[in-house]
Parts: C-alpha cells; structure tokens; sequence
C-alpha cells in the first residue's frame, strides 16, 4: 500500500481544523477540484449552484471564492450536515443563511429539506458536488450527494460531481444494507466499507436505477488524477466535527455501531471515535487480543459547542478502551463491539438498555446483526452470514471503477 502523507488534524479547536494546512502529497495526487482547466470550461455561460462545506478546498482557497475569483456565475450554495463552513454539530439541523463573505444565499440540506427543490434549481443550470467522504455507509455526505442527483434528475439539470479520494477506499467490508433498513444514515444497499469515491458511487447510484422512478442524472464526473484503490490517503481538513484525524477516520467504520449502543465513543472529548467507554469502573477491566492489545482508559464527556451538544454521558467518567496509540486497522472488525456487549452482559445490563434498537439497525443496514449478537454468534459466523452477498456487491462494483483497484 502507497502511503499519501498530507499533514492531518490532531487535537485542536474545530474553527482551526476547518482551515487547510500546508500539504505535502507524494505521486502528486491532485483532488479534481485542484484541476480547474478540466471543468471551468463546463460552466461557461451557466448559472452554476454548489454543494460544498468546509473540504470543498483548491490547496488554501475555498473553491466557491476560487469560482467566483474566476467570474464563474455562482448562485447558490447548498450546504450538508456540519453547515457550508463546517461549523455545526452532528444531527444539528442547519438553518437558511446568506453567506458573509460572498453574500450567496446558503441553502440547508440537512434538517426538514434534504433535497434541493424544485423553486431552487429553476434558475440553475448546473450544479457542482465537492466534498470530502471517508467511505462509510452510514457518513451522510453520501445521501445528500443522493438527493441531490434525484433533483437534477428531476429537474433536468446538469451535475458535475469533483471527485477526492476515499481514506478508506483500500478494502470492502461489513454487511450489506437491507433496504427495510433504508434511512438518510444508509440509502444503498451497499456494505458498511463501499470502497467507492463519490465519483465512482454516483455512477452506481445512476447506474443500478437506486434515484426515485429509476431517473438517470445528467452526470458529469471530474477523477482525481493519480489516485488508486491501493493508496491510503490523509486528509488535509478533517471531514466533519467528529472526525479530527485519521486514525478516527480509519476506526470510524467499526467503532460507529457504538452510536446505536448506551456507549459512548468519545464525543465531548478531544478525541472521537478513538474511545469507547460507559459509566462503570467494570468497564476498565476490559481486554483486547482478537484484533490487537488496546489499552484500558477513563475519560469525561463534555458539552463541546459545534461538536458535541450534550453528549452521552455528560460530565460521567467512563471506563473503557483507547485506541489513539495503535496501529491503524487493516479492515472492518466487529471485535470491539463484541467485547463490550460481552462484558455489559457481565454488568446485569439488558440487551434493551446496551441496544438503542432502531438507530443501531439503521447503521448496521439490517436488524440480522444485532440478533446475531444477542445470540452469541461468534464474529466468523457473523461475517459468512453477509459473504454472498458482499461478494455480489464486489462484482457490481468493479463495474463502477474510475481508479485502479486494490485486487
């Protein structure tokens, strides 16, 4: 595996991490938002809305002042989960506003309006999406991408999707989602690692008929260019409140069924989605070898503005795991999740109290798992029980492909 070393985001205040750092990029790869000659010609003489956040960066400049620096006719914004600048927590619903700096309006798609309408898109011609994934199912950047494809489409429009690549984008793993399970956390029934960039997704999305009525989106898809399945590439902005650096970014996809449990994975810290703990000293006598030894730890939720309101267990000291000093996981694992249902059984917990049943079916994308659990099926068991259909998902994916694969 080729390592892409860009300096990431540690432990500092989120207004800072919004803002890109000096990178340095071996095999010089270049996010298509970096590559202006290959799509301002696209948008001459158009009226041109974008879907962007704080990610949507060309090196130190926002790609909404380098368009408008280049009489690009930008009319609107449309921003996702975490707000245009990044500076909204996790489920916080994002209100209308105009920009300060540009004076676009900023439309929300994260809240009661999750697809642009059809009185928005009416004076658009074109609409750019360019924001940072990190590979997961249940990362809602990818629904919006979704809905936004199905208003194009809708509204005869044109989208021009900027591609960046995926920092999880070097395997395929977890179950494949149910569509019962549907919801703005996993609309595809792909696995919980798709392995896909937003590129390569949008192209499966049209591809496989998944927009309402089977509409195809006029679509428009800038690659990156020398980028491949085998890189593990490092953020330059963290995605989202939530995900400062990449080790979280790499723990995401294992450690965010805890979100569907009375656990808590370290929101209100300095350090989410790097620890997992509960509220009872038990939990410190836990212990790891399946996958790697992993040190036991204590911390203390705090309300955290713009990233954490009110978090799990607020002001409570919990007991657990910490995974900030391990080595970066080569794939999906359900071991720490086991681990600890394990020893909440130990504590007398029920499996109603360890379960927030609905939202952990949601991101597990079927309610098999969670039953599985309760039932003491070992974690091989487990995964033979979603090969055949992740081996089906793999063939449909090679289809997909704009970049050299891993296999």
């Amino acid at each position: 595996m080729r390592l892409i070393t860009l300096i990431s985001f540690f432990i500092i205040p989120w207004a800072v991490a919004c803002q890109p750092q000096t990178t340095v990029v071996e095999n010089n790869i270049q996010p298509a938002a970096w590559q202006t000659e290959a799509y301002l010609p696209l948008m001459e003489g158009k009226r041109v809305a974008a879907v962007v956040n704080h990610t949507s960066h060309i090196g130190n400049t926002h790609l909404v002042d380098s368009l408008l620096a280049m009489g690009v006719n930008l009319k609107t914004i449309f921003a996702p989960e975490h707000g245009f600048r990044g500076e909204a927590g996790a489920g916080e619903h994002i209100q209308n506003s105009t920009d300060s700096k540009t004076g676009l309006p900023i439309i929300s798609l994260y809240g009661k309006n999750k697809k642009p309408q059809p009185d928005q898109l009416k004076d658009i011609d074109l609409v750019i999406f360019d924001i940072q994934d990190v590979g997961a199912r249940f990362y809602t950047y990818i629904s919006t991408m979704h809905y936004v494809m199905e208003a194009c489409a809708e509204q005869d429009k044109q989208m021009l999707i900027l591609d960046r690549p995926n920092p999880n984008g070097y395997y395929v793993d977890g179950p494949v989602l149910e569509l019962e399970q549907q919801s703005f956390v996993g609309m595809h029934p792909i696995p919980v690692v798709h392995g896909l960039t937003v590129g390569e997704l949008a192209q499966m999305i049209n591809g496989e008929g998944w927009l309402a009525g089977g509409k195809q989106c006029a679509l428009e898809i800038i690659k990156v260019k020398n980028y491949d399945h085998t890189d593990n590439y490092s953020l330059p902005i963290r995605p989202s409140p939530n995900l400062p650096n990449d080790h979280a970014i790499n723990l995401y996809p294992s450690l965010c069924f805890f979100e569907g449990t009375a656990m808590s994975v370290g929101r209100g810290t300095d350090f989410p989605f790097q620890v997992v703990g509960y509220p009872d000293p038990i939990f410190a006598t836990l212990k790891s070898t399946e996958v790697q030894p992993v040190d036991t730890f204590s911390f203390v939720p705090q309300d955290v503005p713009g990233a954490a309101m009110n978090p799990d267990h607020e002001g409570k000291r919990c007991y657990g795991l910490d995974f900030r000093n391990e080595e970066r996981l080569s794939s999906f694992t359900l071991d720490y999740l086991m681990l600890f249902y394990k020893k909440a059984a130990d504590l007398g917990m029920s499996n109603e109290d360890f379960f927030r049943e609905d939202f952990f079916d949601l991101l597990a994308g079927t309610k098999k798992l969670r039953a599985q659990l309760t039932s003491g099926v070992s974690e091989n068991e487990i995964r033979r029980s979603w090969t055949d259909d992740l081996n089906l998902y793999k063939t449909m994916r090679k289809k997909y492909l704009l970049y050299d694969d891993f296999e």
